[in-house]
């Protein structure tokens, strides 16, 4: 991040984002609070019509996310209907490109490290490089691709492996991830929100199901496998009032700044399937004295995108909650409505995007000044998520 965007009056913010998007609507609030010009926004479906988008050297230029809006998800994914699965790879490469396309101005989020956040598999591969304790898995990096079911069940066949999650390389809002597990004299399980249709189609459902039938389970996979998969262990989770739990930590600008608590009788705890947030302060007793080294882990893998502002972490304590170990890192993962920073974090009072404003105007340093990697880490938090 740098302060060239910003002028004597502060920064003049630009968003590319949906209009019409709650995200960009707080978004807004936020640099209005700050008694800062409103935003110039640029719809993605221009971006997408026109072949890209520029902006003045005096423009700080935040990128918002694409979803919720139908067009748009038709023009990434290039598949009728919003609940449908499939599709994630040519999201990819068509919002990568989109990204690349957009010129000018002074950028919070970093093109290069977006493509990395929304692939799973690099993403997992660059964290574990840097020390920071994540879940074991056979698909990051260049390992060979999943072709189908078939590799995904010679992949629970290793040692720890018995209990799964499948993930699609480029989804998000746990878009057509299985959390999969071997139940006794072979038979395989599979909890999802995914829903098979009588025509063989996959949609996204806001109800989870569970699938016992292998030749079912299979068929999902084999389907999402050409969109490009990500296995790794499901690390069994603390929990917090008999329901287990894990937790979305914002970082910005390198410090951990807000958190929330996901509580779920399923392995999925998005709050959109059923999860409902839990009570942070019941999550911070658990922790003990480890809820500052908690915090720390958030910030570490922050550090690996020190050209994006603001990214969420997914982190999962283990059982006893003293162990953590960071299962995803967002991109887009600041929508927590009404959360106000974390005592000691300088984000008292700020929501997410009050934080990130304030960060701009007040110029201050990204990640990778706020946090170095310290290489002693790596050897120690790489046996923690084994």
């Amino acid at each position: 991040m740098s302060a060239s965007g910003t002028g004597q009056d502060g920064p003049r913010f630009a968003v590319v984002g949906n209009p019409e998007n709650r995200r960009v609507r707080l978004f807004a609030d936020a640099v209005r609070a700050a008694g800062l010009p409103g935003p110039r926004i640029v719809a993605w479906r221009d971006v997408l019509r026109d072949g890209g988008a520029e902006f003045g050297a005096g423009e700080t230029v935040r990128l918002d996310s694409p979803g919720e809006d139908a067009g748009v998800d038709r023009a990434l994914r290039g598949v009728d209907g919003p609940t449908r699965v499939e599709g994630g790879a040519r999201w990819y490469g068509r919002f990568t490109a989109a990204v690349r396309s957009l010129r000018g101005g002074v950028r919070l989020d970093d093109p290069d490290e977006l493509a990395v956040l929304f692939d799973k598999r690099r993403c997992h591969q660059l964290l574990e490089e840097a020390g920071v304790p994540v879940p074991a898995s056979p698909t990051s990096g260049p390992a060979a691709p999943v072709r189908g079911w078939d590799d995904v069940r010679a992949l629970m066949g290793a040692p720890g492996m018995r209990r799964v999650f499948v993930k699609l390389a480029h989804g998000s809002s746990a878009s057509g991830v299985l959390a999969v597990e071997t139940a006794g004299a072979g038979r395989i399980r599979a909890t999802t929100s995914v829903e098979l249709s009588p025509d063989g189609l996959l949609h996204n459902s806001l109800r989870l199901r569970r699938y016992t039938g292998e030749r079912e389970i299979a068929t999902i996979v084999d389907a999402l496998a050409p969109d490009g998969l990500h296995v790794e262990r499901w690390l069994p989770k603390g929990s917090l009032h008999g329901r287990a739990a894990d937790l979305r930590v914002v970082v910005v600008a390198g410090r951990a700044t807000h958190a929330v608590v996901r509580t779920s009788r399923s392995p999925l705890t998005n709050l959109h399937l059923g999860g409902s947030r839990g009570d942070l302060s019941a999550a911070v007793e658990a922790a003990g004295g480890q809820w500052a080294r908690a915090l720390e882990i958030c910030e570490r893998a922050a550090a690996c995108f020190p050209g994006t502002l603001c990214v969420g972490v997914d982190l999962l304590p283990a059982v006893g909650w003293r162990r953590f170990a960071v299962g995803e890192v967002n991109a887009f993962g600041d929508l927590l409505p009404g959360l106000t920073g974390l005592p000691g974090s300088g984000a008292e009072g700020h929501d997410t995007y009050g934080a990130q404003v304030a960060a701009v105007r007040d110029g201050r340093p990204g990640a990778r000044q706020h946090h170095q990697h310290r290489q002693h880490h790596r050897s120690r938090n790489t046996h923690e998520a084994a």
